[in-house]
């Protein structure tokens, strides 16, 4: 198996490469700034803005399947535009793709979105995620677009880190107690977009936790865990804030986890500090 992970020095991408390589996939990564310490895996540097580049890169690696993780925040150019361009390369290459999405292209109107809700993007973010989901799924009609929210994993992630700056420093910032979502292990998630690129399925997946959370919430799981004191944590409601972006989205994944053999568990479950144990970030 070779596959090519676009973003493979991000969170998301580190974990990919690191199953990969662990199962003895031949595996390429992309970087845009510079390469992950992973090793293992062999290193290109990518700017999905340039649409020449993509083409040349997958004719000379020549993968079976590339995940695209990258992530561009609200740089279209990045985040939708290099998506088109990246879909389109592996259409006319014959690769099996995997577009990562988000939970952040939909408005939180109705709560619990399932696979089959269109989007309804009130972000910037959100719009060009949206937009490049819409695109991969016209120009490359066989790929999986994987929708999935906040990822957790091992201290690392933004959540994690901010947690704990604000067990440090309370006067720092704020975890909303209004802002809900449905956090998913970094390592499930890669288990699964691994899962889905050897696989046939084309179309719209979800890959979230079980379990809807708020980010106060998720913040004292993380601080339990780590052994801060969780009663630092400041508590405040998005809808006070002049913050953009939807409040309650909780993907529904129901349906996807009946065709993926990894669990997605939920936080209350990869968070859970047993008696004696307890992670070290």
């Amino acid at each position: 198996m070779k596959i090519l992970i676009i973003g493979g020095s991000g969170f998301l991408g580190t974990e990919l490469v690191r199953q990969a390589v662990a199962v003895g996939w031949e595996t390429a990564a992309t970087y845009h700034s510079r390469p992950s310490s992973t090793a293992g895996a062999s290193w290109h540097p990518l700017d999905l803005r340039v649409p020449g580049r993509i083409d040349a890169m997958l004719a000379a690696i020549a993968p079976v399947a590339v995940i695209n993780a990258t992530s561009g925040g609200s740089d279209w150019a990045v985040t939708a535009d290099g998506a088109i361009h990246l879909a389109m390369a592996a259409e006319k290459r014959g690769c099996r793709l995997v577009h990562v999405s988000s939970d952040a292209v939909f408005s939180g109107s109705r709560i619990h979105y399932d696979e089959t809700c269109l989007p309804d993007p009130v972000t910037p973010y959100g719009a060009a995620k949206a937009a490049a989901e819409t695109a991969v799924r016209l120009l490359a009609p066989a790929a999986a677009v994987a929708r999935t929210s906040l990822i957790i994993g091992h201290g690392r992630s933004v959540h994690e880190r901010t947690v704990h700056a604000l067990a440090a420093d309370p006067h720092d910032g704020v975890l909303f107690t209004d802002d809900i979502r449905c956090p998913v292990h970094v390592e499930d998630l890669a288990a699964a977009l691994r899962e889905l690129a050897v696989s046939d399925g084309a179309g719209m997946f979800h890959l979230a936790g079980a379990d809807a959370l708020s980010r106060h919430d998720l913040g004292v799981l993380i601080a339990q865990r780590d052994g801060l004191d969780a009663c630092r944590l400041p508590a405040g409601r998005r809808a006070d804030s002049l913050l953009p972006g939807a409040l309650d989205v909780r993907l529904d994944s129901r349906a996807t986890q009946g065709r993926v053999h990894t669990r997605l568990r939920g936080a209350q479950e990869f968070l859970h500090v047993r008696d004696g144990e307890r992670t070290v970030p």
